[in-house]
Parts: C-alpha cells; structure tokens; sequence
C-alpha cells in the first residue's frame, strides 16, 4: 500500500506510449507478452514496510496496492505493465513488485472480501487501523472508507540480499515515481530486475499458465492472468457495478459469478464472469436460471414445480441482459452454452 495524499510529491517520469514488459523470469515470460516497441515503462511506488514484509511471507498471486485515499487516480500504467515497491526512506531501496491489471475506488469492506489477507493485513480491522492512520484520523467503527485500490497479479519479493538500492529520489517524492528503459535510470532499475527474477530466490508464483487474455490497452499489451480477487473486482467495474439481470446496484449485494466454475475447468477472465445479485447467483449455479449464448435470460419451471413461487424471477425469463461496454469482457458464448448444456435444467 501506499499514501495517496494530494497529488503533490511524485515525479510521473516520461509518459510512454507502449511497453514491453516480458520479464525474463520464464514463468513470468509465459505470462506476460507484448509487441510493438522496445520501451519497458515502469512506475516506483512507495511502499508501506509492514505491507511488504507481511506479503513477502505469505506469496500471494495477487494483491491489493490500496491508497488510504480515494482522491486521486492512478493512470500511470497501462495492464502487465511494472509496478516496483520502494520502503520508506532511510531504507532506499526496491524490494519487489508486481504486474498492473486495474486501479478503481472501493469500499475497505468491499476490498477486504475481494482479497482478504493480499490488502496485507491479517485481518479487516487491521487494514481499518491503517487507513486511519495515513488518514490522520479518529477511529471510527461505522465508516467504511472508500479507498484507491492498485491491483497487481504475479507480485515478486526480493530477499533483502537482493535489494536494489535508488539514489535519484528528492526528498519532495512522497508517492512514487516514472521510469521508462529510453532513460538511463530506467534502464538500470529494470536490468536489475530481470536479474532477480532469473533469481531461484526471488519469489514466483507456481499456478502459472499461458496467457488468458487478448490484447488490451492503449499500450498494446497482453492483460496478466487474473486471480481471485482481481477477477470480482474487474467484473464489477466492467458490469458498472450493476447486476446484468436485474440491474440492481446494491454493491454489496453483488457478486462476481463464473460462468463456468474455476473448479471445473473455467478461468479467471472477465468475459468467464457475470455480475448477479447474490440470490441470482445462487440459482444460476444451482441451475434454475441461465443466460443463452444470444444472451437472454431463461428460466427453469422447477423454481415453480419445486417451491411453488418464483414470480420475481419469471418475470426475468427472455430478457436480454445488460453486458460491459469492452468487447473482450462481454460473456463468452462458449462459456454460456457451456452453462445450458451442463448446468441448467430447464
């Protein structure tokens, strides 16, 4: 995490515009792929010394990069792009890092339930503490605070043997810092990256795969494999926190459903996912309603045959439903056939 505070002290480098961020570790490479020009832009962030130190002994897949604050936006990297961790000065150094797929403004309760211990805090409460105290504020038990949420898949952590040591920082830097390889100072930072994540010691993520995602972004990049909490929190942003059946916007009664469960062979990508209330959800995976590859709503008689009730949800029966604007997140029709064919039950 880190203290958003005004948008004063940050040095926001050069603005590039695209990267290839392929790192040479070859579990990271077969993630991570990119085309169109040489450049690696990354952004140096700093980082709370708790934060990190917890992450590095839990290696998560993900985490949550919160800002206690929600007031201003992070539009520095494009998805599969670098962020690296910076500690607190006097400990000048990168520690670790990990790959952008998304920056949005959520609710701490909403945020810990996507990511729970990967906020890098072991409890809600905890992370609550925190917020109050880059917020410079009373406890409060009734507030839930909005707060800046950075999502990063794949994060790394350097041993501190590893630590790369930063000298061009002005004391006037409170947030961070852009970097761009064009540059001699990025082009430093990232070759002793590379060198790490070569490293045995350096943390990997072994639930690796080929990538999930088509190209995406300004930056022409390949979207990073999602995990868990990343794909809810994407699915909600890109649903504009809406459900796509019943358009309720109650966010917390919203949940992220896959279409095909990750349990049985379905992924993480977005367009696996619809946002449905939660009473919705439980009787899409239960089987009592779907939504057909021409993406209409169909449900089953049994909610009837079997309840004696369901009115509410008849009156959904042949709708169409609401899908994301981004063409990459709209349900895949393989996915939604998937789901008539072998969960449904008409």
């Amino acid at each position: 995490m880190w203290d958003a505070g005004s948008g004063r002290g940050v040095d926001w480098g050069r603005d590039v515009g695209c990267a290839r961020t392929r790192p040479a570790n070859r579990q990271f490479a077969d993630e991570f792929d990119t085309f169109g020009c040489d450049a690696v832009k990354l952004f140096v962030a700093i980082t709370d010394s708790d934060w990190f130190r917890y992450l590095a002994e839990l290696h998560p897949d993900e985490v949550n990069f919160w800002q206690p604050r929600s007031s201003t936006a992070f539009h520095v990297l494009s998805p599969g792009e670098p962020l690296l961790f910076k500690l607190h000065s006097p400990e000048n150094y990168i520690v670790g890092g990990g790959f952008f797929s998304h920056y949005t403004i959520l609710p701490a309760s909403f945020a810990w339930n996507a990511f729970e211990s990967k906020n890098g805090a072991r409890t809600e409460e905890e992370m609550r503490r925190r917020i109050e105290r880059y917020r410079k504020i009373s406890r409060d038990a009734t507030t839930d605070y909005n707060i800046g949420c950075i999502l990063l898949q794949s994060p790394f952590f350097f041993q501190q043997d590893e630590w790369i040591p930063v000298s061009d920082w002005s004391r006037e830097i409170v947030r961070g810092k852009g970097y761009s390889t064009d540059e001699e100072a990025g082009q430093r930072i990232w070759a002793e990256v590379e060198i790490r994540l070569r490293s045995v010691t350096a943390y990997v993520p072994v639930n690796t795969s080929t990538p999930e995602f088509s190209r995406f972004g300004k930056a022409q990049t390949i979207f990073p494999r999602l995990g868990q909490g990343a794909f809810r929190v994407i699915v909600t942003d890109s649903y504009k926190r809406k459900c796509a059946l019943t358009g309720s916007r109650v966010l917390h009664v919203l949940d992220a459903a896959h279409i095909r469960p990750y349990g049985k062979d379905g992924t993480h990508n977005p367009n696996n996912g619809l946002l449905l209330r939660q009473d919705v959800h439980t009787l899409f995976d239960r089987g009592y309603l779907t939504v057909t590859p021409e993406l209409r709503v169909e449900v089953s008689r049994r909610i009837k045959e079997e309840f004696n009730n369901g009115k509410e949800y008849y009156s959904l029966h042949g709708n169409n439903i609401q899908v994301p604007d981004q063409p990459g997140f709209k349900p895949s029709v393989d996915q939604l056939r998937w789901h008539n064919d072998n969960v449904y039950h008409p």
